[in-house]
């Protein structure tokens, strides 16, 4: 009998991996039934689950990684990243703070300038000659016509060209505008200037009709709601082109660009002021802080100038300049007793409210610009010096040849005679440029000698050197110190040639033989009155004597027979009811183009009563081209003229008195 060995016997002899291997390759246990695991010796697995695989021999057993060290990583790089931060954060809110904050508010506030009033001009009566109006400056904020702000990519450019419709301007203004548009990092631009209320107006008017058509229709941009207006001003000159150069005018810049403008331009302007508040979109917040300094207005400038007087003298200087085709011409009347310019006229003129419209080189002041030699009106400071010196009365004979060889040179008066026997105010009447040479040879024992005296009264009488007005561009002329005189203009000086002056700087020596031998410091300004009203007086003028009383008195009468004498150059310029003393002149003129002599310049310079001086007048036609250009012929009816009209405007009453008639010539 065969016996059956015990299942548990066996199943205890068998090798649990083997036994494991068969179960596993086969699924069940010999019963058929699903291996529970819970049976001693099992594997342990639960139901179903796959035997783990076998580890090759000799292998190293697996081991899992540790996720310390790359949490650690991690930590220290969100540690950095945030250290930076913090950093960044510490910089923004203590280090830097008030940089940001200044940003910030630089960014929210605006700041607009509120332009001072422009002071007015007057003249010595309060006429107004100048003012200001009120304007408007048109500006606008970039950032409100770009793309992000408007919806469009050509909002500047649609915007000059309705702004250039009321402003004016061709089609480079338009880009220029347009540019400015496009300006970036910025919230405001300028652009124009000093525009009239009714040139905003319309701006205003089509700003509006864009926003309402912009409300009606998405599809429309109101590409004009960027544009803003600044209140300002205008200066204008209610006269035209009466003292145009002596008030000159203002540039767009606001700054004074010629004559007293540009002279008092700090007196005038006064201080801007600045208003400066939030914005939002271009819009300022109602709510939000808004700071204002006021603006100190300039203060009003008086001037020595009478209106009338001025007119008179534009009128009558401009129409000489036409009749004679002239370069150009100026006129001088000044008070003698004060040294007050009452009129500095210039032909031609222009219109400072519309400069576009001006001949560039009329701009300036030639009446204290020009340089140019005076000729024989210069002839009253050689007499001046002979007298003074007391080397000649008016009644010393001398003897004036046809011609006389002087040095290198032969000189001849400026008309053929035969031999004159004139006295010393004869040769002032008949303006003899011999006789004045032999006159002036006697202030020294030598011609070297004599040369520094004459220069000595030339230089007293305040040629080559300013006037002391201060004016912008005046020349101080031509005087060059007696030991550089050439051997010519030792002899053509004493004539009035070889020497430069202004028109003010001849007109002020006949001032100061008409003042008694004092000078006086021409003056232009009679004082200022300032925002409040106040008046302050411009400082006294400086005074110096030239030539004693005697003197003086004396010349007066020579200037007398000038005018008075049948053989004097000067009769044009007799005024009935006055005695008026004055003097001719007609020099050859340095072309300013060319450096040489052409033409000539022509002149007359007097005053009057002659007994009691009230009124100077000086009178230069340059280069007169048609008719005569004797300065007794073109310069004496002008002289008269403005003389004339001066005195009955000041109410100068008449002489009433004969002159004293000095003797002109001599039996031999």
């Amino acid at each position: 009998m065969t016996e059956v060995p015990d299942r548990q016997a066996q199943r205890r002899r068998v090798p649990a991996p083997a036994r494991q291997a068969r179960a596993g390759s086969a699924g069940r246990t010999p019963s058929g039934r699903t291996p529970s695991g819970g049976g001693r010796g099992g594997s342990g697995r639960g139901p179903g689950r796959p035997a783990p695989p076998r580890r090759p021999s000799g292998a190293k057993p697996l081991r899992l990684g540790s996720p310390r060290p790359r949490l650690r990583l991690v930590g220290l790089a969100l540690t950095l990243v945030l250290s930076a931060f913090l950093v960044r954060l510490l910089q923004v809110q203590a280090v830097d703070a008030s940089t940001y904050t200044a940003k910030a508010q630089q960014n929210r506030y605006v700041v607009q300038k509120v332009e001072a009033e422009r002071g007015g001009i007057t003249d010595r009566n309060g006429v107004a000659l100048a003012s200001s109006v009120d304007a408007n400056d048109i500006t606008a904020d970039p950032t409100m016509f770009t793309r992000e702000a408007t919806g469009v990519d050509d909002a500047p450019e649609q915007a000059a060209a309705l702004l250039s419709q009321v402003l004016g301007g061709d089609e480079q203004e338009q880009a220029e505008i347009a540019r400015k548009l496009r300006t970036e990092n910025t919230m405001y631009v300028l652009l124009a200037r000093r525009r009239t209320p009714q040139e905003w107006q319309q701006i205003a008017d089509l700003k509006a009709e864009l926003a309402r058509q912009e409300s009606q229709d998405p599809e429309v941009v109101n590409v004009l709601a960027g544009v803003f207006s600044a209140p300002s001003s205008k200066r204008v000159y209610p006269n035209g082109e009466l003292a145009a150069a002596v008030l000159g005018w203002v540039g767009a810049d606001g700054e004074g660009g010629g004559g007293v403008e540009r002279q008092l331009q700090d007196t005038l302007a006064g201080r801007d002021g600045e208003i400066r508040y939030a914005q939002s979109g271009g819009r300022q917040v109602p709510t939000a802080g808004l700071s204002e300094k006021p603006a100190v207005p300039g203060s009003t400038v008086e001037l020595t100038i009478d209106r009338d007087i001025q007119w008179a003298a534009q009128k009558a200087i401009g129409d000489q300049v036409a009749k004679s085709e002239a370069d150009r011409g100026y006129v001088i009347v000044q008070d003698t007793r004060t040294g007050e310019i009452l009129a500095m006229a210039n032909a031609p003129g222009f219109d400072p409210n519309d400069l576009t419209k001006a001949d560039s080189s009329a701009l300036r002041n030639a009446a204290v610009e020009d340089a140019y030699e005076p000729g024989s009106t210069a002839k009253v400071i050689s007499m001046a010096a002979v007298l003074d010196e007391g080397v000649a009365t008016p009644q010393t004979r001398v003897t004036v040849p046809n011609r006389l060889h002087r040095g290198d040179r032969l000189f001849r008066d400026d008309i053929d005679h035969p031999t004159w026997h004139l006295t010393l105010n004869g040769v002032l009447a008949k303006s003899s440029n011999i006789g004045t040479i032999l006159a002036t040879g006697e202030l020294g024992d030598s011609q070297a000698e004599a040369n520094k005296v004459l220069h000595s009264y030339l230089r007293k009488f305040g040629l080559g050197q300013p006037t002391g007005l201060g004016f912008p561009g005046e020349t101080a002329g031509i005087l060059a110190p007696p030991q550089d005189w050439s051997t010519s203009q030792q002899y053509t000086i004493p004539f009035g040639q070889g020497v430069s002056v202004n028109a003010l700087q001849a007109a002020s020596v006949y001032s100061t033989v008409a003042n008694g031998g004092v000078r006086v410091e021409p003056t232009l300004v009679r004082g200022t009155r300032g925002p409040d009203g106040s008046f302050t007086p411009a400082p006294e003028p400086e005074r110096t004597r030239v030539v004693s009383e005697k003197t003086a008195k004396t010349l007066s009468r020579m200037l007398e027979s000038v005018v008075d004498d049948e053989e004097g150059t000067g009769t044009k310029a007799r005024i009935p009811g006055y005695r008026v003393a004055g003097k001719t002149g007609t020099a050859n003129r340095v072309d300013p183009t060319t450096g040489n002599y052409r033409g000539y310049t022509s002149s007359f310079a007097g005053f009057a009563p002659a007994d009691k001086p009230r009124i100077t007048v000086y009178c230069v036609i340059q280069n007169a081209t048609e008719g005569s250009y004797f300065g007794g012929q073109i310069c004496g009816p002008v002289h008269k003229q403005v003389m004339e009209f001066a005195l009955k405007t000041l109410q100068v009453p008449p002489t009433g008195e004969e002159p004293a008639r000095l003797p002109v010539t001599f039996e031999p």
